[in-house]
């Protein structure tokens, strides 16, 4: 098993100053947002973080994977979005 020692990261990686405290955020979401919706969210995550538990808004990485509504599955080997309507 390995520890937060063995977490290499950039602590200044584009021009943001991390602390050991830093935490990475990885979400898998439908690539139908805008681009202003991906940084009102990245946005609104640091400030929830910030006010709870207190995170610095330094040490909060966060990456969207994005992939096409049909590449997802709920369950019983169906591509529920690739089905329309009678799939729900």
């Amino acid at each position: 098993m390995r520890g937060a020692h063995d977490l290499r990261y950039n602590a200044s990686y584009m021009g943001v100053s991390r602390s050991d405290d830093v935490i990475f955020i990885q979400l898998t979401v439908s690539n139908t947002r805008s681009l202003e919706q991906k940084k009102e969210l990245f946005k609104r995550i640091s400030i929830l973080l910030g006010e709870s538990p207190g995170m610095r808004s330094d040490d909060i990485f966060v990456n969207l994977v994005e992939v096409a509504k049909e590449n997802w599955s709920f369950g019983n080997g169906l591509a529920h979005y690739a089905l329309g309507d009678s799939g729900r």
